[in-house]
């Protein structure tokens, strides 16, 4: 009989990398809860082809499967979050340029009624 043992870390996705370095950008979180999400399909696949009673693999299966919703959880907000980042970051360079929202002197327009 093969068991196939899982872990899931639920602390929060800003854990240091593999390689020990500690790159908390959003793009690098984003890319190791992919990177984990992936290695528990794997994995299910695995469960699934794997030696065991049928009970003992469907426990594995489920339980695998949650630790994959947890994740892709994590992984939206984490996409959320670069995505608001991205229109603050956007909104904030169309303010800063002249002419938007604070007409320069040679784009002033006289209107008369």
């Amino acid at each position: 009989m093969t068991t196939i043992s899982t872990t899931l870390n639920l602390s929060s996705p800003s854990s240091t990398s593999a390689s020990g370095g500690a790159d908390n950008s959003l793009a690098a979180k984003i890319s190791r809860l992919t990177s984990q999400i992936t290695k528990l399909t794997q994995q299910l696949k695995d469960v699934a082809s794997g030696e065991g009673s049928a009970k003992e693999k469907k426990a594995q299966q489920e339980l695998i499967q949650v630790q994959i919703k947890v994740l892709q959880a994590q992984l939206a907000q984490l996409q959320r979050q670069q995505a608001e980042q991205g229109t603050e970051k956007n909104q904030s360079q169309l303010v800063k340029e002249i002419g938007i929202n604070r007409p320069a002197d040679g784009k002033k327009i006289d209107v008369y009624i």
